[in-house]
């Protein structure tokens, strides 16, 4: 996170994959990246069941086809999501504008508490489903769905952790942007109100405004000292 504004290396500088894969904030997103893979994939392969006396298939949570999709829709979001901020993450050393940081942290911070609060509703959601559904006699999919509730509620953490290292990015940030300003002479501000000073010139006024300060006449001359002789 040293190196420049919102946790980035100076701008323009040349793309080193090695200190990008060194990140925290990379790796929890390559690990939520991973985690929504599970979900979504144990959902579509083994979540969808068929009944013995009828050919049509049932979701494997309670038979309620609103909790399969709505695993599958969070998971593949969350994993076009991963690859979009990853996307920013190689993007960002070259984001020169220190505003343009700000408005992508800002988004960092927001869309992963966002994804943390939906990972939290697709564990509740899925759980609950899960321990009451009964009609499944041979125990098919199991494993696939206890997966999908297990990786929902990691994925809670990981992109929560990538909120609060989103967040520590934004504080550094800020200061080392308040620092970054160039330094402005008080001289050349218009917005001052008093205009600066000027030293005054020595030599003669062009202008004939009395540039120059002259110092008044004594009105008090010394008489001449001395003996003076008086005619008689």
């Amino acid at each position: 996170m040293e190196g420049g504004a919102y946790g980035a290396g100076k701008a323009g500088g040349a793309f080193d994959p090695y200190t990008l894969v060194r990140q925290p904030h990379t790796i929890l997103r390559v690990v939520s990246w991973v985690f929504s893979i599970v979900v979504f994939g144990s959902i579509v392969n083994e979540g969808y069941l068929n009944s013995p006396s009828d050919s049509k298939e049932f979701c494997i949570y309670n038979h309620n086809p609103n909790a399969c999709g709505y695993g599958v829709t969070v998971g593949v979001l969350a994993f076009l999501t991963c690859l979009l901020y990853l996307a920013l993450d190689v993007y960002f050393p070259q984001i020169s504008s220190v505003k343009d940081r700000k408005k992508a942290v800002l988004s960092d911070i927001g869309v992963s508490a966002f994804w943390a609060f939906l990972w939290f509703v697709g564990f509740c959601y899925l759980a609950n489903q899960w321990q009451v559904s009964k009609d499944n006699p041979l125990n098919e999919g199991t494993d696939a769905a206890r997966a999908a509730i297990a990786f929902s509620f990691f994925s809670i953490f990981t992109w929560a952790g990538q909120a609060v290292l989103a967040f520590q990015r934004y504080q550094i940030g800020a200061d080392s942007a308040l620092f970054s300003q160039d330094y402005m002479d008080p001289s050349q501000d218009s917005s001052m109100p008093y205009a600066p000073y000027v030293e005054p010139s020595t030599g003669p006024d062009p202008a004939g405004m009395g540039g120059t300060y002259q110092q008044p006449a004594s009105a008090f001359e010394p008489e001449p000292q001395g003996y003076q002789s008086q005619a008689y």
